[in-house]
């Protein structure tokens, strides 16, 4: 399987979860995962989310708030016969990806609990019909306030995986403690939690970024890849806490951070601005990890 830094995008929207996951592999630690909120209008108005993050380096793009029971992305209107996210890959020519979220209702919040539309809830319809309607990911985690606790991501694991096979990528984890009480910091996640992931099926985990959650340390980071890599999982660094709207040079860092843990992928959240990140920072974040060339590469890549 080719390096997704290789693939054009006429390939990349048409790869299972199994040739997605081999080549974000042998790319070896440069591969970009842009997410984008889907109820926000887009920051530039006739151009779609989708279409900037993908201008601006995106390999892959991540639905958050992405309703499986009434699929719907602002500003962006299917073709005839088309789902909301096939018409994402249409327009941006990326792999696509949804966040669902494995809420506890069981879990202590901190603040006043969100309360999920029950399309946004990890349960094996809404993975199998984000499925159906094109995604090639499922990333299992948890927003804010959410109460999405780390055995109900593992739950969830074991029933994408046997809804779906290997069709499709199945990543898991947190991105901070998603408002549960008791997991915050390195509470998030330890080496029981990620083997529990991995032995019920997830293909890669997710961690917070080296700096971007409090407590979360580049060694703490690397300790939980080398782990992970051990075990034949990969890893996902996030960017979850809103730096994605900072200034270049604490971008540069967290992509610096991020590498040196060990990342296979790298993530970048949904709010620079409302909805999407800075995109001058998805930018710098890739310039960092892979140089200008593969940067621009991607950047111009269109058929």
């Amino acid at each position: 399987m080719d390096r997704i830094l290789d693939m054009r995008p006429k390939d990349l929207v048409k790869l299972d979860g199994k040739q997605l996951l081999d080549s974000i592999r042998a790319a070896e630690g440069r591969t970009i995962i842009c997410e984008i909120l889907c109820p926000v209008m887009p920051l530039l108005f006739d151009v779609t989310n989708a279409e900037l993050v993908a201008a601006f380096g995106a390999d892959i793009i991540l639905l958050n708030f992405y309703d499986t029971q009434k699929p719907a992305i602002f500003g962006i209107t299917p073709q005839e016969g088309e789902s909301p996210i096939e018409a994402v890959k249409r327009l941006s020519g990326r792999a696509v990806g949804v966040n669902l979220e494995p809420v506890d209702p069981n879990k202590e919040v901190l603040g006043q609990r969100s309360i999920l539309e029950p399309g946004r809830i990890a349960t094996r319809e809404t993975m199998r019909r984000a499925y159906e309607q094109g995604a090639q990911i499922i990333t299992l985690t948890g927003n804010p306030k959410t109460g999405v606790s780390n055995d109900q991501i593992e739950r969830a694991i074991r029933e994408a995986r046997e809804e779906l096979g290997d069709r499709i990528i199945i990543i898991a984890g947190k991105m901070h403690s998603a408002g549960t009480g008791g997991e915050m910091s390195e509470g998030i996640v330890n080496k029981s939690v990620i083997g529990s992931f991995l032995n019920a099926g997830a293909d890669i985990i997710l961690l917070p970024a080296p700096g971007t959650v409090p407590g979360i340390t580049l060694e703490f980071v690397k300790e939980m890849g080398d782990f992970i890599h051990q075990r034949g999982g990969m890893l996902l660094t996030t960017i979850g806490t809103s730096q994605e709207g900072s200034d270049g040079d604490t971008v540069k860092s967290i992509a610096l951070y991020a590498k040196m843990a060990g990342a296979d992928c790298h993530h970048i959240g949904d709010a620079g601005y409302t909805g999407i990140a800075v995109p001058e920072n998805i930018m710098t974040y890739s310039v960092a990890i892979r140089g200008r060339r593969h940067t621009y590469r991607r950047m111009a890549m269109r058929g």
